[in-house]
């Protein structure tokens, strides 16, 4: 039995919404979702205060590090040094270390993702560092190996042969994971027990108001051997309320706020929980977002599940990290989401993206549990309780915000009429095309009709966009106009991508003409790059992956300069949707063509219009991907200017890619204006913005 039911849904469990890049307040302080976790979940808006004493200690939370140790590295340039002068995840586990003692929080749970390429040593180098804090205060921890941590990483698929892809295949000699974060590391802390024999998984028991209580961390993709030692783990101590840690267990609907259950969770939950009832609480990362869910095992006692990650938000997640604070007098356990790091944030370097609590209901809410009735049937109840105590999360949500001014969120106006965007003068606005006027919804587009370019500067006039005629399984009706678009584009409409397929090769384009200047612009100044898209809601990845927005004729391995990087046969710009729905931005720069740099945003949603800015800025050397005006974790750092054609009169490609001597890659879904300006342009004057 569980309550709130799950949603099953055809869709991507990742397809949700995120504050990065949804509207600043209607996803992370909205009341969808709020109903769903009250009814029959016990759960009440946590800002409210525990009545009486107080007797409650607090479990730090950390979900998928794996981009602040990334980040953080000279490989990726220190993003977060250089901005910022901190890193996020030694802010996470610093603020730990400083006030375990204040907040009473005897014991720090990881989720798994330490890293992000297991691969890379200056990565694990960040999050020993960090990991460390704890040690030298003597903050005990636990932590697990994620999917990113191990060599080879497997899906889960209810496989016949359970230990496929587990820890029972591993080389556990080469694994990275187990060389920075060995048995020996983890026999340092006062609360650690014990291992398994492949030291993926252990277990700790920590003390708080004399109540023990066991922490069982299990890592990515566990074996029947492990298994059959959890369970062992659990008959030796018979009398511990027990926190299963694991990197993957729980899901979330595309609702954003709904629980959704998992196969692998699933098994998990026949094999390990629901007939050992110590287990009270699970806790994982992995799937972005947060979710709670409250299943019943075979004694008819809860087991309270939470999924949290932050990993697809703002700065890799702003280092925002969880709270749970268990009150044992009160039988109420109280959840805060916060970021330590945004309030150290210089504030010249804060946007309207950073938040220092989240109070989603997701986020910021009280699990009422009955202790003593939870736990009866395997222990005698009996804590130390406190006459004097008073509630932990308040009074950090007083410090945390003492002096914090929350930046204010930019207001931003929808057009008036068709001309209500900043013009761009000088021969450097090279093109902004969209679609004509008087377009009908779902007419079709002719072969030879125009996306006309707007630009009125002198040589740039008349530099359209044209279709070309369908081939192979491509038809006329393909593609059509639309008069969706989005709410901050002046443009009358769209262009709309019907019925793109890669399995069968199906795929439509509009290209410049030979000898359109435009074809031949180099981008030396730096460059503004801006569209709206919008994929739809049946976005596939097998028939939609890598859709092309925009591209060039021509191959990258013809680049004047000894290109020598991967798919030579790809064309020098990348303008793209990716398997995973992230936005992929990747040029083969005239300065330095020997390498393609790229920029990656985080999943996108589908059925939503988005705003895509990249700025390429000669002076900072720097590239960065903005998406609805918050510029993602993964730029180009050291960048290169200039984006030049291949040779002479390549012409550029709308909705689709180049592979070799082809049109590849076709795009699915909505596209909106789209504009080329040679010069990096504030947002003040990108196209989401208003005419003077």
């Amino acid at each position: 039995m569980t309550d709130p039911t799950p949603q099953s849904v055809d869709q991507d469990a990742n397809d949700r919404p995120s504050p990065l890049l949804a509207d600043r307040r209607a996803v992370l302080r909205g009341a969808a979702g709020l109903s769903a976790l009250a009814a029959g979940a016990g759960l009440m808006d946590g800002a409210q205060a525990a009545p009486g004493p107080v007797t409650s200690f607090a479990i730090a939370v950390l979900p998928d590090t794996q981009f602040y140790s990334r980040y953080a590295t000279t490989d990726e340039g220190q993003q977060f040094q250089n901005r910022y002068g901190s890193t996020p995840y030694a802010a996470q586990t610093g603020w730990i270390a400083t006030n375990a003692s204040t907040y009473n929080i005897p014991f720090v749970i990881h989720l798994g993702d330490v890293v992000d390429q297991q691969g890379k040593p200056n990565q694990w180098r960040v999050a020993d560092a960090a990991m460390q804090l704890l040690e030298n205060a003597g903050v005990p921890y636990s932590i697990l190996a994620g999917n990113h941590d191990v060599i080879t990483d497997y899906d889960y698929h209810v496989p016949a042969d359970q230990n496929a892809g587990t820890d029972a295949q591993r080389n556990l000699a080469a694994e990275p994971y187990l060389q920075w974060f060995p048995a020996s590391r983890a026999a340092r802390q006062r609360t650690f027990r014990e291992r398994d024999s492949s030291a993926f998984h252990e277990y700790h028991v920590f003390s708080a108001h004399g109540v023990q209580f066991m922490v069982l961390s299990l890592s990515w993709r566990i074996s029947n051997a492990g298994i059959a030692w959890a369970r062992d783990v659990l008959r030796r101590n018979p009398t511990l309320p027990v926190i299963v840690a694991n990197h993957q267990l729980l899901n979330i609907a595309t609702d954003g706020s709904s629980p959704l259950e998992t196969d692998y969770g699933r098994m998990l939950w026949d094999q390990l929980i629901v007939d050992n009832d110590q287990i009270f609480m699970t806790l994982n990362g992995h799937h972005h977002g947060a979710a709670y869910l409250r299943k019943f095992n075979n004694f008819g006692n809860e087991v309270h599940q939470m999924v949290v990650d932050y990993q697809m938000d703002y700065q890799g997640g702003n280092a925002m990290m969880r709270l749970c604070e268990v009150d044992l007098g009160n039988n109420r356990i109280d959840v805060m989401s916060f970021s330590p790091w945004v309030i150290a944030k210089p504030a010249a370097t804060l946007t309207q993206f950073d938040f220092a609590e989240l109070t989603a209901p997701n986020q910021r809410f009280t699990i009422n549990i009955n202790f003593k009735k939870r736990f009866a049937g395997f222990m005698r109840w009996k804590p130390t309780l406190s006459t004097t105590g008073t509630a932990i999360l308040p009074r950090v949500r007083a410090n945390l915000l003492a002096g914090y001014q929350e930046p204010t969120p930019v207001v931003m106006r929808p057009p008036v009429d068709a001309a209500d965007f900043p013009l761009i003068a000088g021969d450097d606005n090279y093109a902004h095309w969209r679609a004509p006027a008087g377009i009908a919804d779902g007419q079709i587009v002719q072969v030879g009709e125009a996306m006309p370019n707007i630009t009125t500067s002198g040589q740039h006039v008349g530099q359209h966009m044209f279709r070309v005629a369908p081939s192979g399984a491509a038809q006329l009706g393909d593609v059509v106009w639309s008069t969706d678009k989005h709410r901050l584009s002046s443009a009358p409409g769209s262009v709309r991508f019907l019925n793109t397929d890669k399995t069968v090769g199906r795929l439509n384009a509009f290209l410049t003409a030979m000898g359109a200047s435009v074809n031949n612009r180099s981008f030396w100044n730096g460059y503004t790059i801006e569209t709206f898209v919008k994929i739809p809601d049946n976005w596939d990845a097998t028939k939609h992956r890598w859709g092309n927005l925009l591209g060039r004729v021509g191959r990258r391995g013809n680049v004047p300069g000894g290109y020598r990087g991967g798919d030579p046969e790809a064309s020098s710009v990348l303008f793209a949707v990716s398997n995973l729905r992230e936005i992929q931005w990747e040029v083969v720069p005239a300065s330095n063509a020997q390498y393609a740099q790229t920029a990656w945003s985080g999943e996108i949603i589908r059925g939503t219009w988005y705003h895509i800015a990249i700025v390429n800025d000669p002076s900072t050397r720097t590239t960065t991907l903005y998406i609805d005006g918050a510029p993602v974790l993964r730029n180009v750092a050291n960048a290169a200017t200039g984006a030049r054609s291949m040779s002479v009169n390549n012409p550029w490609i709308i909705g689709a890619g180049w592979w070799d001597t082809v049109l590849d890659d076709g795009f699915y879904g909505w596209l909106g204006e789209l504009r080329l300006v040679g010069r990096p342009l504030p947002s003040t004057q990108w196209l989401t913005a208003r005419r003077a």
